[in-house]
């Protein structure tokens, strides 16, 4: 394994992912459970979200795509926001159900297994990585440790 300054200044970075989406999960199930509506929690984050990126957008100072380059994206482009709504919404739901930790193994585990076929096969323009003895078994231990949180 090759590590570089820029590498190890990037894992804290995507470390803290983590924990926002923890913090996310678990404040919108608040404001779930206060307004009582899972989709009108998710659409107070996004709504806020969007605003917050709209702000950002702005301040980057760079040219909108024309909409030539709208156009010429693919049709699974416009997916994300539709998998975003489906994350966000289905997570407000089913977190307080199962508990934080458990929710975040499945999340955890469910996308070893999607970036492991990815990797595999150069999905959506990854770059090709086999799955091999080591990465399979790193999988097999994250869904150990998902089944052993479930024990309570």
């Amino acid at each position: 394994m090759n590590f570089s300054v820029q590498l190890l200044a990037l894992l804290p970075l995507v470390f803290l992912i983590g924990t926002a989406m923890t913090l996310q999960t678990a404040i919108n199930a608040q404001v779930s459970q206060s307004i009582g509506s899972p989709l009108q929690a998710a659409l107070i984050s996004f709504s806020f979200g969007t605003l917050i990126l709209a702000v950002l957008v702005v301040l980057q100072k760079q040219a909108w795509p024309s909409l030539q380059q709208f156009s010429q994206l693919p049709w699974y482009a416009w997916c994300a926001g539709l998998l975003g709504v489906y994350a966000i919404s289905l997570s407000i739901y089913t977190a307080p159900k199962l508990g934080l930790l458990t929710f975040s193994g499945l999340v955890i585990f469910g996308q070893i297994l999607t970036s492991m076929l990815f990797d595999h096969f150069g999905g959506l323009g990854a770059e090709k990585n086999p799955i091999h003895w080591q990465r399979l078994l790193g999988g097999v231990v994250i869904f150990v440790g998902v089944l052993l949180t479930l024990q309570r």
